[in-house]
Protein backbone atom coordinates (compact mmCIF):
# COMPACT_ATOMS: atom_id res chain seq x y z
CA UNK A 1 0.00 0.00 0.00
CA UNK A 2 1.01 3.95 -0.79
CA UNK A 3 0.02 5.70 2.36
CA UNK A 4 -1.51 8.83 1.46
CA UNK A 5 -0.14 12.02 3.16
CA UNK A 6 2.83 10.66 5.86
CA UNK A 7 1.89 14.02 7.93
CA UNK A 8 -1.54 12.58 9.05
CA UNK A 9 -0.24 8.60 10.58
CA UNK A 10 0.86 7.42 13.38
CA UNK A 11 3.64 5.01 13.25
CA UNK A 12 4.50 2.45 16.85
CA UNK A 13 6.00 -0.29 17.31
CA UNK A 14 6.80 -3.18 20.25
CA UNK A 15 8.90 -5.99 20.38
CA UNK A 16 6.47 -9.02 21.68
CA UNK A 17 8.19 -12.24 23.60
CA UNK A 18 6.14 -14.53 20.89
CA UNK A 19 6.38 -15.85 17.48
CA UNK A 20 4.94 -14.42 15.10
CA UNK A 21 2.43 -17.02 14.60
CA UNK A 22 1.08 -16.37 18.36
CA UNK A 23 0.85 -12.76 17.76
CA UNK A 24 -1.26 -13.37 14.09
CA UNK A 25 -3.21 -15.94 16.40
CA UNK A 26 -4.92 -13.16 17.94
CA UNK A 27 -4.82 -10.89 14.76
CA UNK A 28 -7.22 -13.48 13.35
CA UNK A 29 -9.03 -14.05 16.21
CA UNK A 30 -11.92 -10.87 15.60
CA UNK A 31 -13.42 -12.08 18.87
CA UNK A 32 -10.52 -10.98 20.64
CA UNK A 33 -10.72 -7.42 19.34
CA UNK A 34 -12.29 -5.66 21.97
CA UNK A 35 -9.60 -7.12 24.29
CA UNK A 36 -6.72 -5.17 22.60
CA UNK A 37 -7.96 -2.21 20.44
CA UNK A 38 -8.65 0.94 22.57
CA UNK A 39 -11.78 2.00 22.38
CA UNK A 40 -13.71 -1.20 21.25
CA UNK A 41 -16.35 -2.12 23.83
CA UNK A 42 -18.20 -4.49 22.19
CA UNK A 43 -17.81 -6.99 19.38
CA UNK A 44 -21.13 -7.76 17.84
CA UNK A 45 -20.23 -10.01 14.96
CA UNK A 46 -17.54 -11.21 13.19
CA UNK A 47 -17.71 -12.36 9.83
CA UNK A 48 -16.84 -16.73 9.27
CA UNK A 49 -14.37 -15.12 6.62
CA UNK A 50 -11.93 -13.22 9.44
CA UNK A 51 -9.86 -12.29 8.68
CA UNK A 52 -9.61 -12.93 4.54
CA UNK A 53 -9.98 -9.43 2.66
CA UNK A 54 -13.22 -8.13 2.80
CA UNK A 55 -14.55 -9.83 5.76
CA UNK A 56 -15.53 -7.50 8.76
CA UNK A 57 -15.72 -7.30 12.02
CA UNK A 58 -19.11 -5.39 13.67
CA UNK A 59 -18.26 -3.35 16.69
CA UNK A 60 -18.65 -0.63 19.17
CA UNK A 61 -16.78 2.14 20.11
CA UNK A 62 -17.08 3.71 23.51
CA UNK A 63 -18.31 3.12 27.02
CA UNK A 64 -22.46 2.58 27.65
CA UNK A 65 -24.76 4.02 27.23
CA UNK A 66 -22.83 5.96 24.26
CA UNK A 67 -21.65 3.38 22.56
CA UNK A 68 -21.77 3.97 18.88
CA UNK A 69 -21.78 1.02 16.20
CA UNK A 70 -19.51 0.44 13.55
CA UNK A 71 -17.43 -2.03 11.43
CA UNK A 72 -13.82 -2.40 10.43
CA UNK A 73 -12.89 -4.25 7.30
CA UNK A 74 -9.42 -6.48 6.24
CA UNK A 75 -8.55 -4.63 3.17
CA UNK A 76 -4.59 -7.20 3.00
CA UNK A 77 -3.66 -10.29 4.99
CA UNK A 78 -0.57 -11.93 5.12
CA UNK A 79 -0.74 -14.38 7.40
CA UNK A 80 1.74 -14.35 10.51
CA UNK A 81 3.17 -11.03 8.24
CA UNK A 82 0.70 -8.36 7.54
CA UNK A 83 -3.01 -7.39 8.41
CA UNK A 84 -4.50 -3.95 7.37
CA UNK A 85 -8.32 -3.01 8.38
CA UNK A 86 -10.56 0.08 7.42
CA UNK A 87 -11.13 0.27 10.78
CA UNK A 88 -14.58 3.03 11.49
CA UNK A 89 -14.43 5.29 14.25
CA UNK A 90 -18.03 6.90 13.88
CA UNK A 91 -18.69 9.83 14.71
CA UNK A 92 -14.38 10.68 14.13
CA UNK A 93 -14.05 8.97 10.50
CA UNK A 94 -12.22 6.44 9.64
CA UNK A 95 -8.74 4.97 9.40
CA UNK A 96 -6.12 2.51 7.81
CA UNK A 97 -4.47 0.67 10.53
CA UNK A 98 -1.56 -1.69 8.71
CA UNK A 99 0.03 -4.19 11.44
CA UNK A 100 3.01 -5.44 10.22
CA UNK A 101 4.89 -8.74 11.98
CA UNK A 102 8.75 -9.19 11.61
CA UNK A 103 9.79 -12.71 13.51
CA UNK A 104 12.96 -12.66 14.95
CA UNK A 105 15.70 -14.77 13.88
CA UNK A 106 14.84 -18.22 15.82
CA UNK A 107 11.47 -16.98 16.49
CA UNK A 108 11.70 -16.24 20.06
CA UNK A 109 9.75 -13.14 19.18
CA UNK A 110 8.24 -10.23 17.21
CA UNK A 111 8.72 -6.91 16.68
CA UNK A 112 4.85 -5.28 15.66
CA UNK A 113 4.31 -2.29 14.03
CA UNK A 114 1.45 -0.58 14.16
CA UNK A 115 0.54 2.44 11.55
CA UNK A 116 -2.79 4.16 11.62
CA UNK A 117 -3.70 7.41 8.62
CA UNK A 118 -7.00 8.90 9.18
CA UNK A 119 -8.88 8.41 5.51
CA UNK A 120 -11.90 9.65 6.77
CA UNK A 121 -14.13 12.06 8.87
CA UNK A 122 -12.69 15.70 10.85
CA UNK A 123 -9.77 13.74 11.56
CA UNK A 124 -8.35 13.48 8.75
CA UNK A 125 -7.77 17.36 8.61
CA UNK A 126 -5.48 17.64 11.20
CA UNK A 127 -2.08 17.81 11.32
CA UNK A 128 -0.16 15.00 12.17
CA UNK A 129 1.44 16.49 15.37
CA UNK A 130 -2.75 16.82 16.70
CA UNK A 131 -3.38 13.31 16.01
CA UNK A 132 -0.73 12.09 17.96
CA UNK A 133 -1.43 13.29 20.72
CA UNK A 134 -4.40 10.59 21.06
CA UNK A 135 -3.54 8.15 18.47
CA UNK A 136 0.49 7.36 18.85
CA UNK A 137 -0.73 6.62 23.24
CA UNK A 138 -4.22 4.54 22.53
CA UNK A 139 -2.21 2.89 19.34
CA UNK A 140 0.76 1.90 21.85
CA UNK A 141 -1.25 0.81 24.37
CA UNK A 142 -3.24 -1.63 22.31
CA UNK A 143 0.11 -2.89 21.27
CA UNK A 144 0.90 -3.66 24.86
CA UNK A 145 -2.32 -5.93 25.32
CA UNK A 146 -2.03 -7.57 21.73
CA UNK A 147 1.70 -8.48 23.59
CA UNK A 148 -0.15 -9.92 26.58
CA UNK A 149 -2.66 -11.57 24.74
CA UNK A 150 -0.01 -13.58 22.18
CA UNK A 151 2.27 -13.80 25.35
CA UNK A 152 -0.50 -15.81 27.18
CA UNK A 153 -1.14 -17.94 23.97
CA UNK A 154 1.86 -19.47 24.54
CA UNK A 155 1.45 -23.65 24.79
CA UNK A 156 -2.48 -23.29 23.91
Amino acid sequence: MTWGNPLTMSDVSLHVPAPADQVFAVLADGWSYAGWVVGASHIRQVDSTWPAVGARIHHSIGAWPVQVEDVSTVRAVEPERLLELEAGMWPLGAAVVRLELTEDPGGTGTTVRMVEEVIKGPLSVLPEPVQALFLAPRNKEALRRLADLAVRREGG
